[in-house]
């Protein structure tokens, strides 16, 4: 797999019905998981989308999530960008390059549903998502 580049829209509470509707607009392939699918399934939010993520026809991929508790949703500051793939190297050079300087929220490390993962804000504000798979 290459690596990708798309954009990543959190929402609060209403990422399903928000991909639904991209899923009508665009058509393609729909894939999602709950929080409860990697957690614990009593919580209130595990029905909630962790990851949901939408690739078309024409190339496009989309990916959303609900914001989990305590963080806070910002209309308009909702929107991410999102590396992911399985070049190990290429995407750990991007993470350092991209986090230098930056604010690390979730360091680059081995997640719950398997890939390596990490989220930074870049030094002018732009919260950047990488997700390496297969590590």
């Amino acid at each position: 797999m290459t690596s990708r580049l798309n954009p990543y829209i959190n929402f609060e509470g209403n990422a399903r019905q928000a991909i639904e509707f991209y899923k009508s607009v665009f058509g393609g392939n729909l894939a999602m998981s709950t929080y409860g699918d990697f957690g614990s399934k009593d919580a209130p939010e595990t029905d909630k989308i962790m990851h949901a993520m939408l690739e078309t026809d024409s190339g496009f991929a989309l990916m959303v999530a609900d914001l989990p508790p305590g963080m806070e949703y910002k209309p308009g500051n909702n929107i991410s960008v999102s590396l992911s793939g399985d070049d190990d190297a290429e995407l750990r050079g991007y993470w350092e390059k991209l986090s230098e300087g930056g604010v690390v929220s979730v360091p680059l490390e081995k997640q719950t549903w398997g890939d390596v993962f990490g989220m930074c804000t870049d030094k002018f504000g732009i919260t950047w998502l990488v997700d390496i798979s297969g590590t």
